[in-house]
């Protein structure tokens, strides 16, 4: 695909599964646009001395106007790099003036609890509605294993075996990792495939493929207005985000959750595992090796 085909998929998933304003939409085709212009049509395929000599095209604007290229930059080739466009990942020669990344967004357990809560709510009716049961399994996935939307929609159909409390999952780079399943996932999962025929590829299938991750997202927000929760606060994202958080605070292992959610590198994990300054400060009181010795009088 050339690179305003690329823009606009890359735009459309922006609006529909992040939830970006119109500004931000707005602004980030006019960023592409005239980057892939400077690049006479070679965004897409830049490589990094090119990539380069854009930042440096930058270099007398304000600080504020650098970082939103540069994000929208940063966020079109994780696009591409996810999606399968490039095998490679540019972000790293993008330059960064210095701002600090904002928190991801962090739901609440009161939150999760309202969201199993409607769900429940759900399955109890009567006729039940095999919908339902997917939406279960879906948010039972992305929950209680940290899927990324693109590897939930894209399992296959028979990619949770009912005796195994894992599965092996293909990632980013084609890095392969082990998931944990819950028994409350495996039991949502049984429940849902048994609508799902043996003739279908995939575990959540939709015409000829599989659930889209717009279909997704618009899933979520449906279910999270249903329970009560603002839906601006909730995405499929923000439910791994969720996954890696409430795993944190119960005193999981950092490493342990980079492997868990199929992070290269261990300063992404850091970032995407909020923990509030409170228990920070509450480690240090307790955990220092300071804390036992006896304090010296002056």
């Amino acid at each position: 695909m050339n690179d305003r085909a690329l823009i606009d998929r890359f735009l459309e998933m922006l609006s529909a599964e992040a939830g970006a304003a119109k500004n931000t939409v707005a602004a980030y085709r006019s960023d592409l646009l005239l980057a892939s212009s400077f690049l006479e049509g070679g965004l897409v395929q830049a490589d990094e001395p090119a990539v380069q000599r854009l930042a440096h095209e930058w270099r007398d604007l304000s600080r504020a106007t650098v970082a939103r290229k540069s994000a929208a930059l940063r966020r079109f080739y994780a696009f591409l790099y996810e999606e399968g466009h490039r095998s490679d990942d540019l972000r790293a020669a993008l330059p960064r003036p210095g701002q600090r990344r904002a928190l991801p967004k962090v739901l609440a357990h009161a939150d999760v609890d309202r969201l199993f809560a409607a769900i429940a709510e759900r399955l109890g009716r009567d006729p039940s509605d095999p919908n339902d049961l997917r939406l279960a399994a879906l948010v039972e996935l992305l929950y209680g294993s940290g899927l990324r939307a693109s590897e939930l929609v894209g399992l296959p159909r028979n990619a949770v075996n009912p005796d195994r409390p894992f599965l092996i999952l293909k990632g980013k780079g084609g890095r392969e990792r082990l998931v944990p399943l819950s028994d409350r996932a495996r039991a949502a999962v049984a429940a849902w495939r048994e609508h799902v025929t043996a003739d279908r590829a995939y575990l959540f299938p939709s015409g000829k493929g599989h659930l889209s991750r717009i279909r997704l997202y618009q899933l979520i927000k449906a279910l999270a207005a249903e329970a009560g929760v603002p839906p601006d606060r909730v995405s499929p994202h923000v439910l791994r985000h969720a996954f890696a958080t409430h795993l944190l605070e119960g005193g999981a292992d950092l490493r342990a959750l980079q492997a868990m959610l199929g992070h290269a590198d261990i300063a992404t994990t850091e970032i995407y595992t909020h923990v509030d300054a409170s228990r920070l400060v509450e480690l240090v009181k307790t955990r220092h090796p300071l804390v036992d010795l006896p304090q010296r009088r002056s």
